[in-house]
């Protein structure tokens, strides 16, 4: 009796051994750190300008200090009459709102722009103008970043400097006093439709105003509105603008705006 009991013992974990051995054999082998190295595509090479504010060598110039070939009138599309002097464009309030000559859809874009030191009015009615992401129309249709003097200027939050006008509020206000030089870099996602027309995905737009984030891949909810809701229309690829707004207060100017295609 006790000899089977220790042949069975024996056979219970010859056999357990057996089914064992297998499924040890089946582990994977152990991680290597070459399972997660990728190699292609490789990205290409982009030389750098030599400050963050100079553009790279894959940047569109827009506005070198030199000229206004890249910009057109909005109303007419005939060549932009701003004022070019001294390495600087500033607003010709009579000529209207200029656009780029080309059309854009996702991009980085680095802009500068002054409210001169005499600047006088309050409110909106004091240094405004915008930059628009996307010109959809004529006049003021589009994505608008706002432009402003906000510095010691009371307003409506999204409608400052650095907001998304009437829709995102800027996370800080970072102007610098009239006078002085304000820098925006901006990445400008464009929105994309349905061939029917209808939204697929939002646009979204992440802006530092002097090196400080204000807009952090902020969702829009259409193109913006001085009234009414924003909403979406259709369009593919469009101009930058920029506009000439209509207050009594002096013009601002503008300098060294460049852009990179990230389509």
């Amino acid at each position: 009796m006790i000899m089977r009991i220790q042949d069975s013992k024996l056979l219970f974990f010859t056999t357990l051994t057996a089914l064992t051995v297998p499924v040890l054999a089946q582990q994977p082998a152990a991680p290597k750190p070459q399972d997660t190295e990728v190699w292609e595509p490789v990205p290409k090479i982009v030389t750098p300008g030599a400050s963050n504010a100079a553009p790279p060598s894959d940047a569109i110039v827009l506005f070198d200090g030199k000229n206004l070939d890249e910009w057109v009138s909005v109303l007419d599309k005939a060549p932009a009459k701003w004022i070019v002097a001294n390495g600087v464009l500033t607003v010709n309030k009579a000529a209207g709102n200029i656009e780029t000559r080309r059309t854009f859809k996702n991009y980085q874009l680095h802009i500068e722009w002054k409210v001169p030191e005499n600047i006088t009015g309050t409110g909106q009615e004091r240094g405004n103008s915008g930059v628009f992401l996307a010109s959809t129309g004529p006049v003021d249709a589009g994505y608008e970043l706002q432009v402003l003097d906000s510095y010691n200027n009371k307003t409506y939050v999204n409608g400052q400097a650095g907001s998304i006008y009437k829709q995102g509020i800027p996370l800080a206000n970072p102007i610098r006093k009239p006078g002085e030089w304000q820098t925006y870099d901006v990445v400008w996602t464009a929105p994309i439709f349905n061939a029917d027309g209808s939204l697929k995905t939002p646009a979204y737009v992440t802006v530092f105003f002097n090196g400080v984030l204000v807009q952090n891949h902020f969702e829009l909810k259409g193109e913006t509105r001085y009234i009414g809701q924003p909403s979406y229309k259709k369009y593919d690829a469009a101009p930058i603008k920029l506009q000439a707004h209509g207050d009594p207060s002096e013009p601002i100017s503008f300098r060294n705006i460049w852009v990179r295609e990230l389509n």
